[in-house]
């Protein structure tokens, strides 16, 4: 995990954390800008200037005091890392979805409550008897079955 300001230009970043007050953390979410959210570095910073973003369909140029502000983590670097099943993640950790597995009928119900992708989530908490288990993804809370937890195979942030 690194912040945006080391980003390289046409790299694949998701947000993981946006550091700073929350006025600025609510700026930025109107303008797209929010956990989770995947952006493209398109230009980087050079002698002190900022850099420029893609995000959702949009161009958006940021300063350098406020990159530092923004934790990311490379998709492509990612893709090097092995998955592993989500009932393996602890309480409190972050990941990111990799691959539904299971039937297509529990697939498409994983992905219609927002389980997709390249999601960023975090495991928020385990039932005592370990099922269900409580996730947080896209701002809201989340509680699945174990069972269908060992069916998404996610990648440790």
């Amino acid at each position: 995990m690194s912040t945006l300001v080391n980003g390289k230009t046409n790299h694949k970043y998701i947000v993981t954390k946006i550091t700073g007050e929350h006025a600025l953390t609510i700026r930025l979410a109107e303008m797209g800008l929010s956990t989770g959210k995947v952006i493209t570095v398109v230009s980087p910073t050079k002698n002190g200037s900022g850099l420029v973003i893609y995000l959702a369909g949009q161009r958006l140029a940021i300063s350098v005091s406020l990159s530092k502000l923004i934790e990311v983590t490379s998709l492509e670097e990612q893709e090097n890392t092995s998955p592993v099943p989500l009932t393996d993640i602890s309480v409190h950790n972050s990941c990111i979805i990799y691959q539904l597995n299971g039937n297509k009928a529990v697939r498409k119900r994983l992905m219609d409550m927002g389980l997709t992708r390249n999601t960023l989530i975090q495991v928020y908490h385990i039932a005592p008897l370990g099922d269900p288990i409580e996730l947080q993804v896209r701002g809201y809370k989340l509680s699945i079955r174990k069972s269908e937890a060992t069916q998404i195979l996610v990648k440790k942030v």
